[in-house]
């Protein structure tokens, strides 16, 4: 039977099929290889980002000019070294595709710069500042990377845990009012949360750190509860160099 036009022959078909299975492959192994690569960076991120946030557990009432300025400066060498080389793999890309790989350290940056804010200002760092801050290591040219939301929720909630670590060493320095003004911070963001979270769509990570959240507000809360209502009995011997005073025990001092 004649035909309009010749079948075109079976190799030239199974050619175009390897090369655009060649195509692909090519593709996956260039994601593959950028997925480790931002692995690898996130792993140096939440590295340097925790030494950070040791550096400003140093902080007393005697050193806190000090302390803050050599953590300031340590986290602008994470950023510039470390969340500059995260920048230059994701910009330009779908964000989201490649999230699960660098997440975690995104969140323990978020976490150390926001725990900076506090002890310096007693304010919450927002996501447009931190934006705005990745900016200068951008290439213009192409669409530069922006941390989402998501991740800055999930850095704000683990901050609670060390800002209770930070009230409970204030307390034990003589620093009740600190600790009070930290309390009432952290109840703040786990009330505003409490309101955020449930209309989340993939909350289930979100709904673990907010059990965290809580047991760190509850802890704060009883630390203050307790130095406010027993406070009278050892307040006034936290950073004293000088001879306790036991008369509150109903007995009269020593000579």
């Amino acid at each position: 039977m004649a035909t309009d036009a010749a079948a075109p022959p079976a190799s030239a078909g199974c050619s175009a099929m390897k090369a655009e299975f060649a195509r692909h492959t090519e593709y996956l192994n260039a994601l593959n290889d950028k997925r480790e690569r931002l692995v690898k960076a996130s792993r140096d991120v939440t590295m340097n980002s925790k030494k950070v946030i040791f550096q400003v557990h140093r902080i007393s009432r005697n050193n806190k000019e000090e302390v803050l300025s050599k953590a300031e400066n340590d986290l602008a060498a994470v950023v510039n070294q470390h969340i500059g080389k995260l920048v230059k793999e994701l910009q330009g890309t779908d964000f989201w595709k490649l999230r699960r790989a660098y997440t975690f350290g995104v969140q323990e940056y978020i976490e150390a710069a926001t725990f900076c804010r506090f002890c310096k200002t007693g304010t919450l760092l927002s996501l447009d500042e931190i934006n705005d801050s990745l900016l200068a290591l951008s290439d213009k040219s192409v669409e530069p990377l922006q941390i989402n939301v998501l991740d800055y929720i999930l850095g704000v909630a683990d901050l609670s845990g060390e800002l209770m670590r930070l009230a409970i060493g204030r307390i034990s320095d003589g620093e009740v009012e600190y600790a009070k003004d930290i309390c009432s911070f952290v109840r703040d963001i786990y009330r505003e949360l409490t309101l955020l979270v449930p209309l989340m769509d993939d909350n289930n990570e979100m709904k673990k750190k907010m059990e965290v959240m809580l047991q760190s507000v509850v802890k704060i809360e009883n630390a203050c509860f307790g130095v406010h209502v027993r406070g009278s009995e050892y307040i006034p011997m936290l950073g004293s160099s000088a001879e306790p005073d036991y008369a509150f025990f109903g007995g009269a001092d020593y000579d």
